[in-house]
């Protein structure tokens, strides 16, 4: 069945379809329970679900996290809501040096089958703390996986399927996107977890965004095809693994390549995908690959907010840049 949603109530039906499937599935937050979360992603879980899968949390990431490793040894999914990205920092030792490690460390006697949910980006006239791009940390992470969801279809299968997985999962979801609608095909699964997705065809440059700069990057696609200029727009979605195989098919078509994203560039998804692009179609360059994304500083105040983020305007002189060589 297809239907009209928005990014965050496609996440809710989500979520609510696994806890209906698996009696394992537990979420666990700070406000989630009957607020049903600050942005209202698990609005009317509680009610349904019981308190005890769905638990409202104290205020202490790490015990959030530290608890949830007990449970998925107990062999239950746990699905974490870190309520702003910044706030995933007091938790950060828990992820990286138990969530990411312990399978390997039991010698595969336990699974980390948990999903811990990031809202990022900004967007939404906040400050630091509330606005971040912190993805890069996990990606880094050896044992964890990271994808980011752009799309409400995504998000409803996707979120889905990062519970099943028995890896754990950094769920990045663009939060200026969450009251954004799109159609849904509750029946007809997206691609695969960690596959990256065409979102619109182009033969001059490729365009490559996750979260909240695919917008961005269609939205700059079509300005410049009144220009005369054909590009493409890759959806990464799984940002570790990254799908190099579609990477690499758009970027030896187009010969071109520009990275759109929020986070600052250096030691970045963007650094890593110009990188590893530049090793293996090295030959199918007409120029290198730039990056359009943040500045190396603390995400600034509201009213400058838009001067931060990647604008179209700017994807644009990324495009003219890489064109121009």
């Amino acid at each position: 069945m297809t239907t009209t949603m928005t990014l965050a109530k496609a996440l809710n039906e989500g979520l609510r379809r696994a806890m209906e499937e698996d009696k394992k599935v537990l979420l666990s937050g700070e406000d989630i329970g009957r607020l049903g979360g600050v942005f209202r992603i698990t609005d009317g879980l509680q009610k349904d679900f019981g308190e005890d899968r769905v638990i409202d949390a104290p205020l202490a990431e790490s015990a959030i996290v530290g608890t949830a490793v007990g449970l998925c040894i107990r062999g239950y999914r746990p699905v974490l809501e870190m309520q702003f990205d910044g706030f995933v920092y007091p938790a950060f030792d828990q992820i990286v040096s138990q969530v990411a490690k312990l399978h390997k460390r039991s010698d595969g006697v336990y699974n980390m089958s948990m999903v811990i949910r990031l809202p990022f980006q900004g967007g939404i006239g906040a400050i630091e703390h509330h606005s971040e791009s912190p993805e890069a940390y996990f990606v880094h992470t050896g044992g964890l996986r990271v994808v980011a969801c752009s799309t409400p279809h995504d998000a409803y299968w996707m979120i889905q399927e990062s519970i099943r997985h028995d890896d754990p999962v950094i769920f990045c979801e663009p939060k200026s996107r969450y009251w954004e609608k799109g159609e849904v095909d509750t029946d007809l699964p997206g691609p695969g977890l960690f596959d990256a997705v065409v979102r619109r065809e182009g033969t001059d440059v490729t365009l490559f965004a996750y979260g909240s700069t695919v917008k961005t990057a269609l939205r700059a696609a079509e300005f410049a095809a009144t220009e005369g200029r054909s590009v493409e727009v890759i959806d990464l979605r799984s940002l570790s693994p990254l799908d190099l195989p579609t990477l690499r098919t758009s970027v030896e078509k187009t010969g071109r390549f520009v990275v759109v994203q929020e986070a600052a560039p250096q030691a970045s998804v963007g650094s890593d995908v110009v990188a590893r692009l530049t090793e293996s179609c090295f030959y199918s360059l007409a120029a290198p690959g730039v990056i359009v994304g943040g500045y190396p500083i603390p995400y600034p105040p509201s009213r400058l907010e838009e001067d931060f983020r990647p604008s179209v305007d700017r994807v644009m002189d990324g495009i003219d840049r890489v064109m121009e060589y």
